[in-house]
């Protein structure tokens, strides 16, 4: 049998082969490898830490089932996703052997390869795990055993691991019919852990989805206010909003296709809204209420404080027989053409100068960055630029960001880093490897003469750990 390779992990790796270079980003990383972690934007389960004895529950619990980035690329070569142990909706036959799950996966370790996923996994397994073997299909049961008798000790518990990871802060992602009882056991239990939930409204704003109104009865059950009217509407999202303040949260996300935004009238908004209310919505009055919506959840956002986030630019669901048959967010999400310049116009004509406002601008589409992004960024007080996102969360998608953002946006227009992951134990590698990213690419500036060393340490400080908690009013 042919022994198994083991992991190569160098501890210069991703940065620039020049040694001059390569010096300088090992000493700005070295600075700031071992700063907390601030993660402001992602979707871990809070369930996890509810219960201080909670588990994560097999490898593949853990590692694959949950995982879109995962399931995506093994779908892409043709293997079911029912094979990787994903429930279907209609409750249909799945894999429900993990370690069959954990072989598959293993066998095809190497579609992996190059890729931020490949990455992330290989410090992952070997740094948290302490597997020292790269992934194949020959060693797959060995290292699941591996892990498997890990995740039974204490120190492998969610709540274990979030002090090990040094995780100052985590926000997950909720929906604002939650009724954030994981987060409501967490505050109750005494743990220090410092979890926060965000709120997310999209459920409610589509008047369109198959479900609205089984989510706007949720909204009026959860706020105490009967939605019969676009005003009582309003009303509950800002009650809603209020609870989730009391519970800590720092902010809100909103995900649509485009930057479209729009005010219409208090008369205009409400026939909408009656008309959706007696199931009548169409296409383009939904459009314009989504446009408005978003004006309306920034005037929410000066009143209350809350930052606001908005990620446009994925076309959801895109493989309509997946949604049919396994739901939402099952890695069919592609990226689409976006404009922000005109579509933002309405939004930042009010409230851009507003300093009570913090817009948080999120893109898949690269093309905007230097040509729309960053020249907003960089005039408009209000706004600030988030971190490459999704399919740009890599080595090289950090670069370009870089590259295209920051000599018109600065710096200090930018969010430092957010990790949006399902995947817990994977924070500490992304945000290694923006630390990393980050490192090298100002110590290009050092050795071109753009920045002196003193200043690349203020800047890798900033990019590290300081901008993610200005960006988003984390108090100290």
């Amino acid at each position: 049998m042919k022994k198994s390779e083991k992991w190569n992990l160098p501890e210069d790796r991703y940065f620039d082969p020049d040694p001059a270079q390569r010096q300088i980003a090992m000493e700005l990383y070295n600075s700031v490898v071992h700063l907390p972690i601030i993660s402001p934007h992602g979707h871990v389960d809070p369930r996890l830490f509810a219960d201080e004895n909670g588990s994560f529950g097999t490898p593949a619990d853990l590692l694959i089932i949950p995982d879109h980035y995962i399931s995506r690329m093994l779908y892409s070569q043709g293997i079911p996703l029912e094979n990787l142990g994903i429930p279907r909706r209609d409750g249909g036959s799945v894999e429900r052997d993990h370690r069959k799950v954990w072989q598959i996966f293993a066998d095809h370790f190497y579609l992996f390869r190059g890729t931020p996923t490949g990455v992330w996994l290989a410090d992952e397994l070997n740094s948290v795990f302490g597997i020292e073997e790269k992934l194949n299909g020959r060693n797959a049961q060995s290292i699941f055993d591996q892990i498997e008798a890990k995740l039974k000790l204490p120190e492998f518990r969610p709540r274990a691991l979030f002090k090990r990871f040094n995780i100052e802060i985590m926000c997950t992602t909720d929906a604002a019919t939650d009724p954030l009882i994981h987060h409501l056991v967490i505050k109750k239990s005494g743990w220090d852990g410092n979890i926060r939930p965000t709120f997310r409204p999209d459920a409610v704003v589509n008047l369109l989805a198959f479900d609205w109104s089984h989510h706007i009865n949720a909204l009026s059950q959860l706020s105490g206010i009967t939605i019969t009217s676009y005003q009582t509407f309003i009303h509950a999202l800002e009650e809603r909003r209020a609870f989730f303040k009391s519970m800590g949260a720092v902010a809100t996300d909103h995900a649509s296709e485009t930057a479209y935004t729009l005010q219409l009238s208090s008369s205009e908004a409400e026939a909408i809204f009656q008309q959706a209310l007696h199931g009548k919505a169409n296409l383009e009055d939904t459009k314009r209420f989504n446009a408005h919506m978003i004006m309306e959840f920034a005037r929410m956002s000066i009143d209350d404080g809350l930052v606001m986030q908005l990620h446009v630019g994925s076309i959801r669901d895109h493989n309509s027989l997946l949604y049919d048959r396994f739901g939402p967010n099952m890695g069919a999400d592609i990226p689409s053409q976006s404009e922000f310049t005109q579509n933002l116009r309405p939004l930042l004509n009010k409230y851009g100068v507003d300093s009570r406002f913090r817009l948080i601008l999120f893109s898949l589409d690269e093309s905007t960055y230097s040509r729309e992004l960053a020249p907003l960024a960089g005039h408009y007080p209000a706004v600030i630029l988030g971190p490459p996102w999704w399919f740009h969360d890599s080595i090289n998608g950090m670069r370009r960001y870089f590259d295209r953002v920051m000599e018109t946006a600065g710096l200090h227009n930018t969010a430092g880093f957010n990790d949006d992951t399902r995947a817990f134990p994977s924070i500490p590698a992304r945000h290694d490897l923006w630390r990393r990213v980050s490192a090298d690419w100002i110590a290009g500036l050092v050795v071109r003469g753009i920045v002196d060393l003193g200043d690349a340490h203020e800047m890798i400080l900033d990019m590290a750990y300081r901008l993610a908690k200005r960006a988003y009013h984390i108090p100290e």
